[in-house]
């Protein structure tokens, strides 16, 4: 295992230590902790954003989209526990297609 130091303001250091004699741990096992935790989240969320690209990518090249309302209705129907059909993607028209992509373009250069 290797050592870090860590710098942390006066508060946040009596912040801590307030937390770890509350629950009998060690603001060492709470540091560890909470680096563990925020990785985590900053992977998952990078991982999102990534998704999130290569679906934005397929979109633009297939012009295949699905609605906000087919995908509650989808969502509502497994929450109440039915076995519904996966709603269908439906399909920009040329015109709509080359609009998105004009519009996506312009964004990524901002």
């Amino acid at each position: 295992m290797s050592t870090t130091t860590i710098r942390l303001p006066e508060e946040l250091k009596a912040r801590v230590e307030r937390l770890v004699a509350a629950s009998g741990g060690t603001a060492h096992a709470f540091m560890v902790e909470a680096v563990a935790e925020a990785t985590e989240q900053r992977e998952q969320r990078d991982a999102f954003h990534a998704e999130a690209g290569r679906r934005m990518k397929e979109m633009q090249r297939t012009g295949e989209f699905l609605t906000h309302d087919d995908l509650r209705a989808y969502a509502m129907g497994l929450a109440r526990g039915e076995k519904p059909e996966p709603p269908v993607a439906r399909v920009m028209t040329p015109t709509e297609l080359a609009r998105f992509r004009g519009r996506s373009r312009r964004l990524k250069s901002k």
